[in-house]
Formats: C-alpha cells, sequence, structure tokens
C-alpha cells in the first residue's frame, strides 16, 4: 500500500526540481563548475535547477553593483546554456544576506532588474526589504535558520522556511526548522545546499507541472501545490 501511494504521488508530482544549488566561482565555497552541475543533476533525472549562487555586498570583491551584477550573471548564463543543451532546465535565484547578519536567505521569482534593486538593499534588513523592496512576484524564504550563526527571521518577513536543509556537512536542525514553519504557517522547502559532488540531489521539490522560468516557479512555491523530496523519500509540507 505505501509503495503504491509513493509511486502515485511520483507519478502525479512527475517533476524534480533542485531548489538549491551552487556554482563556482559565483559562490566561492562551491567546487561545482556549470556543466559539471548540469551533468549532474541531468544524470539524477532531475527536470530543473534552480541556481542560488551567494549574493551579499563584497563577496566577488567588487567595486560597484554593475561589477556584481555581472559575476553574478555570467555564472548563471554559462549554467543555463549548459542547461539548455543538456535538456535541463535552470532557473535564476540567489541566497542573499544583508549586512550585520550571517542569515541567509533564498529568492525565487527574480531576473536581473530585481537582483539589482536587492543589491542596493542588502545594506539594510530582511524586514526592510521585504515590506519595501521586495518585488510581488518574488517569495523569500529563510535558508537553514537553526544553523549554527543563524537565527530565524520573523516570521513577517518571510514567505516561507527551507524546513529541510540537507548539507551533509552542516548540522540545521531540521526538526526545529520545520517546528517554526508549522508553528507560524510558513511554507516549508527542502534544498540540497549543493556545493560538492557526492552531495547531490539529497533534497528538492516535486511538483505538477514544470515551471517555464523562475516567475513560474515562485508562482507554484506562493501556491503550495508541490511536494518535498529528501534523500528520496516524498514528504507532503
Amino acid at each position: 500500500m505505501v509503495s503504491a501511494l509513493k509511486m502515485q504521488l511520483q507519478e502525479d508530482y512527475r517533476y524534480r526540481i533542485e531548489i538549491h544549488a551552487h556554482t563556482k566561482p559565483v559562490s566561492p565555497c562551491s567546487q561545482i563548475p556549470p556543466e559539471e552541475l548540469v551533468n549532474v543533476y541531468k544524470n539524477l533525472g532531475y527536470d530543473a535547477v534552480a541556481l542560488t549562487n551567494h549574493f551579499f555586498i563584497g563577496l566577488q570583491q567588487e567595486k560597484s553593483c554593475e561589477e556584481a551584477m555581472e559575476k553574478f550573471m555570467q555564472g548563471f548564463y554559462e549554467t543555463k546554456k549548459a542547461g539548455d543543451a543538456a535538456g535541463l532546465l535552470v532557473y535564476l535565484g540567489a541566497e542573499l544576506r544583508f549586512d550585520g547578519s550571517m542569515n541567509d536567505y533564498l529568492i525565487y521569482g527574480v531576473d536581473e532588474e530585481i537582483l539589482k534593486k536587492t543589491y542596493h538593499a542588502l545594506s539594510g534588513s530582511v524586514s526592510e526589504y521585504h515590506k519595501k523592496v521586495q518585488d510581488p512576484r518574488s517569495v523569500l524564504f529563510q535558508a537553514h535558520p537553526f544553523r549554527d550563526g543563524c537565527e530565524p527571521a520573523s516570521p513577517e518577513s518571510l514567505d516561507g522556511i527551507e524546513a529541510f536543509n540537507v548539507h551533509p556537512g552542516h548540522n540545521s536542525r531540521i526538526g526545529f526548522a520545520s517546528a517554526y514553519a508549522e508553528k507560524y504557517g510558513l511554507k516549508k522547502l527542502a534544498g540540497t545546499d549543493f556545493h560538492h559532488l557526492g552531495h547531490e540531489g539529497l533534497g528538492g521539490i516535486r511538483t505538477r507541472i514544470l515551471p517555464e522560468d523562475s516567475f513560474a516557479l515562485a508562482e507554484v512555491l506562493q501556491s503550495g501545490e508541490y511536494l518535498l523530496e529528501v534523500g528520496g523519500s516524498i514528504i507532503i509540507p
């Protein structure tokens, strides 16, 4: 019975999307170049990857917003080009960090112009960003809020929580994260937080439709019409 139910859910929610992945050199902590990320996830049977490279002031030793954006977008375009050739959709996303905090936030439903506005807001707080700057088409999820050095943001500043961050090199205290999402009625995500070979495909979401771009992905996340996948197991959010 359980096996039959899992097979039915896999059929109904057939599209597999990695929601949290990094490539080098945009994310200096990643060991994965764009083409390798695409090849790895294509071979695992994923349909799409949201590229969420780190995005904060000073990361690229940039002298201006324009320089930071050029470096950031180059990583996306290289990954998307490889994805187009391989038949793997690549969505533009980012992992934001605001000055004065070690918290990280995953954002979807963005383009280059939205990220430019976001860059200028990174000197403020996540609360100010969510209230005054965030594009209505975007969704903002706090990444691994209970990892060492992080603390959960006010739920009023968030659209959701990365309840299941399954990076094997960190204790993200996923039980606490999931409970926080439940307590405040926040939507949940499951992400691999992919940086290194051997850690790929540990998390993600499954959808009934395959979103065509970052904005369509944000719409699906906002709707809640998706399942979580962790280590091959399906979780109903």
